[in-house]
Formats: C-alpha cells, sequence, structure tokens
C-alpha cells in the first residue's frame, strides 16, 4: 500500500474533462478506513488540495454519499449518522436504533466524546430533546453505554430476570414497560442468553413475541432490536439490509449505512445469515435494487 500512488490515482480520476469512477471504485474500496484516512493526508500534502472536496465535486447522489462515508472515520461517520438522524427533517428512529443497540460500550464512548466535540451538544441532550416517553429512556440508556460486558452468568439471577421480565407483560395487565429496559439495556450478553432461554420456559413463548404483543412502535423497534444484537448481531444486520431493499423504493441511508459501516467488520457473516434468511444471496440483492456506480461500490463492500 503506498498512499502516495493512491493519492496521485484519484488525482488522474478526477483531473481534466469527465470523472473516472471505475478509478475511485477501484481505489477506495480496496483500501480500509486506516488507509484511507492515510490517502487523505498525503493528497493534501502531495497534491494541496482537499480529497474530500474534490469528490463533492465530481461525484453526485448516492454514490457520492457512499464514497464521502467510505472516507469518514469509523466513529466519526456514526456521530454523522446519528446527527442526521436526530436534526434532519423529522427523526430517523431505525438510524438511532440501529447504531445504539449494535456498538460496543467503547464504541458509545468514543462516539460520545466525538459527538460532544464536533456539535458542542451532548448527543444524549440531543436525544432528549428530540424524542419522547420510554422510547427516549431506552435511547438514553443505550447511549450510556453502560452495559456489563463480562461473560459471568449468574442462574439464580437469570431466573428472577426472567420471571421480572414475565410479571411486568405477559402476567399483568398494561406493560411495566422499565422492567424491560432496565433488564435488557444493562446485563451482560452472555447472562441475557440464558434469561431468554429461561423466559421461554416460563411464558411458553420467545421473549421477541412478548415483546411484540406488549410494545409497540419505536420502543418495540428498539427493545427487538437489542434482542436481535444480543442473540446474532450478523442477522440483525442482515435483516436492515433485507427491509432497506425489499418493496417499492429503497431506503438508502440504511443501506449506505450498514454496507459501510460493516464492510470491515462482519459483512462475510452478514452475507452469510442474509442468504440463510432470505433465500437469495445480498449480492444478488443490490444487484436488482440499486444501478449505475452506486451498484458497483455497493457490490464492491459486499464482495463475493
Amino acid at each position: 500500500f503506498s498512499a502516495e500512488q493512491e493519492a496521485q490515482a484519484l488525482r488522474k480520476a478526477m483531473k481534466g474533462l469527465g470523472t473516472d469512477e471505475d478509478a475511485i471504485i477501484e481505489s477506495l474500496t480496496k483500501l480500509n478506513v486506516s488507509q484511507r484516512q492515510q490517502v487523505l493526508i498525503t493528497y493534501k500534502s502531495t497534491i494541496g488540495r482537499d480529497l474530500i472536496d474534490d469528490l463533492k465535486s465530481e461525484l453526485s447522489g448516492n454514490f457520492e454519499r457512499v464514497i464521502i462515508a467510505l472516507m469518514t472515520p469509523t466513529t466519526m461517520y456514526d456521530v454523522h449518522e446519528l446527527r442526521r438522524a436526530l436534526k434532519g427533517a423529522g427523526t430517523d428512529e431505525g438510524c438511532l436504533i440501529e447504531i445504539l443497540a449494535s456498538r460496543t460500550n467503547e464504541e458509545i464512548r468514543r462516539i460520545n466524546e466525538n459527538y460532544k466535540l464536533r456539535y458542542g451538544s451532548t448527543l444524549e441532550d440531543d436525544i432528549v430533546s428530540d424524542t419522547s416517553s420510554m422510547f427516549r429512556r431506552v435511547l438514553v440508556s443505550l447511549a450510556t453505554g453502560n452495559r456489563d460486558e463480562g461473560t459471568f452468568v449468574d442462574e439464580a439471577l437469570a431466573q428472577q430476570d426472567a420471571q421480572c421480565l414475565y410479571e411486568a407483560g405477559e402476567k399483568k395487565w398494561g406493560t411495566d414497560e422499565v422492567q424491560f429496559m432496565s433488564i435488557l439495556c444493562t446485563r451482560n450478553r452472555c447472562h441475557l442468553l440464558r434469561v431468554f432461554d429461561v423466559y421461554r420456559a416460563i411464558a411458553n413463548k420467545d421473549i421477541t413475541e412478548s415483546i411484540k404483543s406488549e410494545m409497540s412502535g419505536d420502543l418495540e423497534d428498539a427493545l427487538l432490536a437489542v434482542v436481535k444484537c444480543l442473540r446474532n448481531k450478523p442477522a440483525y444486520f442482515a435483516e436492515r439490509l433485507y427491509k432497506s431493499m425489499k418493496g417499492l423504493g429503497t431506503d438508502d441511508s440504511t443501506l449506505i449505512r450498514v454496507m459501510v459501516s460493516r464492510s470491515e467488520i462482519d459483512m462475510l457473516y452478514i452475507r452469510r445469515e442474509f442468504l440463510a434468511a432470505y433465500g437469495k444471496s445480498l449480492h444478488s440483492f443490490i444487484k436488482g435494487d440499486c444501478s449505475g456506480d452506486y451498484r458497483k461500490v455497493l457490490l464492491r463492500l459486499c464482495g463475493g
């Protein structure tokens, strides 16, 4: 890898008449996120221009969105997306849920730091001013990044938690959402997987079924996302991708965000889960749903 060679190749792709989009796709998708950051710096020092500005002036539409996303450091990309979800036209609840339910404590900590530095307000304050009721409380809880990340399973506590969830939902008239939130948003993954097993034995149904029947709207979506991410994160993202493309129209924001943010983390697993769940490859789905350079760059990120 030579940052200088890549910088020169990118400049060449954009210089003069017309833009060589294929060269840009080729160059940026073969690099990882830290190499792309090196290219960004090298481009400025050797060519004396800002790479992001050049890309923005040459590209447009969803293709531009993917390329700029690729050029953004991982944490900052999450920060931009959260800010867009909160401060854009209307709130993008799906985006808030997806990022906050799927990131690790360490990732959430970095997101909070950078959010504050970038925008002067805290992520929590912006969540509080833009959302309401129980959904707000779940997001605030997730945004503290305070989940126990150990692996210890306390059998007695697992029995108690499962019973608690049962009594907070299925067993009573009305639902005690706070119980669901405090257990689902703070306990460690191994412990919760055990809780879900015990819950099934007590309630005779899966925890996701109970959440669906007891909650509605954004709160239901948020708690379901938490459970799905704990059980199988790649399957959760496969579902996000499927829903972004199925039916009429494409939810490009979600499609771009998941493809870019997971491309170096678990894309192989996501592809496997996608095929298992929907009987078609992610590759063929993107191919049928997108077009042009936008399709080309997404297929490169998908791989295979």
